[in-house]
């Protein structure tokens, strides 16, 4: 699929990976809960450091606090996409809540970007029917992920790039943090990790590369590369 079919899918499907088979190798880079100063600069360093690409899911509760940070992301040349309004869980919510601060939200976040916003993630990966229509109403393709780092935990920095590691071939979406959702957002998931979110993308890019893959933006892929979409809702929603 295109970047002009999106919208066109089957209902209920998200984006989990791409194909890159007819393009040059490469995973996607995102990251949730930003912008949060010391982790949004810190991650745009080490991209501008690496030549690489990515797509940051963010929170209104963070941008309206952090507005000149998420101009920085858009000044980098990345692409800003949707996380929520803030990070409640959306199957804990009544859908036509949902479906209103979904729509508001787009709309608020094209406002200060002054630009089109195409993709949405749920807080936490957690949908249900409902909120998956609620995004796709509004006009968001949904996307998950299919690696991830372990990043909002203090593990080891090894035990962060052990996924990357084991990837055998291009096209995941990778999940990464640029921030840490908290009562600010409208949950408490305990305390911050403490790590160096650059040094993360750093050490990510360089295992991708010795892997012989590109990292980059969800966009900037699919000018070679096509979306996977898979369907995935909450068990209890």
């Amino acid at each position: 699929m295109t970047i002009e079919d999106v919208g066109t899918a089957e209902s209920g499907s998200s984006v989990v990976s791409i194909d890159c088979s007819d393009g040059p190798p490469a995973v996607v880079l995102t990251y949730d809960d930003g912008p949060q100063p010391g982790g949004t600069d810190a991650v745009l360093g080490a991209l501008a450091d690496t030549g690489a690409t990515a797509t940051f899911f963010v929170l209104l509760s963070r941008v309206r606090r952090h507005e000149s940070l998420f101009h920085d992301v858009l000044a980098a040349g990345h692409e800003v996409a949707l996380h929520g309004p803030d990070h409640r869980r959306l199957t804990e919510l009544d859908p036509k809540d949902v479906a209103v601060r979904t729509r508001a939200a787009k709309e608020e976040l094209e406002d200060r970007a002054g630009r089109a916003v195409r993709w949405f993630r749920p807080p936490y990966g957690s949908q249900s029917a409902a909120s998956w229509r609620a995004a796709a109403d509004a006009g968001l393709t949904t996307v998950l992920w299919s690696v991830e780092c372990t990043d909002w935990l203090d593990v080891p920095h090894e035990s962060r790039l052990a996924n990357i590691r084991a990837m055998d071939g291009p096209g995941a979406v990778v999940l990464l943090h640029d921030g840490f959702a908290n009562v600010i957002d409208g949950v408490d998931d305990g305390p911050a990790p403490t790590f160096d979110r650059g040094d993360l993308t750093r050490s990510v890019v360089e295992v991708c590369a010795a892997k012989g893959f590109g990292c980059t933006s969800l966009s900037h892929a699919l000018a070679t590369a096509s979306l996977v979409e898979d369907i995935r809702f909450d068990e209890f929603s």
